[in-house]
């Protein structure tokens, strides 16, 4: 990068400001759940210091009303290639691979995220980006329908594309190039309300999925939500009728804790938007896809915890089903709350078990125990300070809730678990990061740099 191309993250930052812009004009409620959610998050912050002073220590406190993430579905290898080389312009790469057929939607994903550190306190922009899987779909003729129509549709401009191109052979984009290819960019993420395919072949898609017909029917993939980050979602949750939105029934992911872990979500219903179909302007339709979410996002688990995190919700999901309609969410809501006691719930236990991962930095105080000793043994010495690494990425099976409650009742197909990482690594044209990885090579970077620190002071 030159000093006159702008930094990936500035790009980033940029196209973040111009999708909440868009977004906003295209889905009023987005703006009022923002605004709520920024209330809720002074409110927060005014009622607990020590949590406002954790998130200025750890340089997150900056990025909270800033965070967004969308989520968009793709229908062909070569989408999701290009999709991956435009996301590459902003720093983003693709980070863990979801199946999602195991919870009765056609697709597999990943999701599209700066990775490290700096990056993400500059902006945490991420898109969950889904593939369409035409091989769940069980009638062949429509299968070879869809992929007809997807063929044949491009949902980048021209300009897009040529500045995409530019970009990889100059390393980067200068301050006029960067502008042009937000608003190029911008244009693939457009709601269109003009269909690709007559009213009678979009029934047909929407009678196998209704996600189908949302990824195959269109000009390109609409951007279907943009989720911004709250410190409290159950408050959320509780005034969200009071602003005229109707919430989900039930929050997505791990119980209310003292110590959240992971990530839970909500959302309000899905819009239903009118659509002109190809061959008879009065075959005038409604479609159901764009929907207002939000998260609260808390500690990453290690593999150990995410083990447990798994088992506890496959007890909880095994004693009380979530119903589509929410007509059980107390239920549910109670048999989670029971089954997850069993889960660590403070800062000290979750570090020292092993299920979560931290970031180490000195306090200042001196100790007289050996500076080669264990992180453990550092931290009950004083020495060095544990704070909690955010989890930035998500859960297949709170993503698939949320897609399903949006979609509407009886969207939920029966399709056997069917992961296939090594061909979305193939369309994608290259391999998805290890999520894991990237937490424990952070943890590990931030304890020898806190080591470093504390062998010079002792010097």
């Amino acid at each position: 990068m030159t000093h006159a191309q702008l930094s990936p993250d500035s790009i980033r930052a940029r196209f973040a400001r111009a999708m909440s812009t868009m977004y906003r004009t295209e889905v009023p409620a987005y703006g009022t759940l923002t605004n709520l959610v920024e209330a809720v998050n002074a409110e927060t912050l005014a009622a607990d210091p020590a949590k406002k002073e954790r998130l200025e220590a750890t340089d997150e406190l900056g990025r909270i009303n800033e965070e967004r993430h969308g989520a968009i579905r793709l229908g062909t290898a070569a989408e999701l290639a290009t999709m991956r080389r435009l996301f590459a312009v902003m720093g983003m790469v693709p980070v863990g691979y979801y199946d999602l057929s195991v919870a009765g939607v056609p697709v597999h994903s990943t999701a599209f995220r700066p990775v490290d550190p700096a990056s993400l306190s500059a902006n945490p922009f991420r898109v969950f980006t889904s593939l369409l899987r035409l091989d769940l779909i069980e009638d062949e003729a429509l299968r070879a329908e869809a992929a007809k129509v997807l063929d044949a549709r491009q949902i980048f401009t021209p300009g897009c594309l040529a500045l995409i191109e530019k970009a990889e052979q100059a390393g980067g984009l200068d301050e006029a190039d960067a502008e042009a290819f937000v608003s190029e960019a911008l244009e693939t993420f457009r709601w269109h309300e003009e269909a690709n395919v007559t009213a009678a072949l979009y029934r047909r898609l929407h009678d196998a999925h209704r996600l189908v017909a949302d990824v195959v029917a269109f000009k390109g993939p609409h951007i279907n939500h943009l989720t911004p980050r709250t410190l409290d979602i159950d408050m959320v949750q509780d005034r969200m009728p009071e602003e005229g939105i109707t919430p989900k029934a039930v929050v997505e992911g791990p119980p209310s804790r003292r110590v959240p872990i992971l990530l839970r979500q909500t959302s309000f219903k899905a819009l239903e938007e009118p659509v002109a179909f190809l061959e008879d302007e009065d075959a005038q339709g409604r479609h159901t896809a764009r929907f207002g979410e939000i998260e609260q996002r808390g500690l990453a688990l290690t593999p150990k915890g995410q083990a447990l995190y798994d088992r506890l919700l496959g007890e909880a999901r095994a004693r009380v089903t979530p119903a589509a309609d929410g007509s059980n969410a107390s239920e549910y809501n109670a048999a989670l709350a029971q089954v997850f006691a069993e889960f660590p719930d403070d800062l000290d236990t979750l570090r020292t078990e092993g299920l979560g991962y931290f970031r180490y930095a000195p306090t200042g105080r001196a100790g007289d125990i050996d500076l080669g000793g264990s992180a453990a043994d550092l931290v009950a010495a004083g020495m060095l300070r544990a704070d909690p690494i955010t989890y930035e990425d998500f859960l297949p099976v709170s993503a698939a809730g949320i897609f399903q409650s949006n979609l509407g009742d009886g969207a939920a197909k029966s399709y056997s678990a069917n992961p296939n990482r090594e061909h979305f690594e193939a369309d994608l044209g290259a391999p998805v990061t290890d999520l894991h990885q990237l937490y424990a090579e952070a943890e590990a970077a931030s304890l020898a740099r806190a080591r470093a620190e504390l062998s010079r002071r002792a010097a």
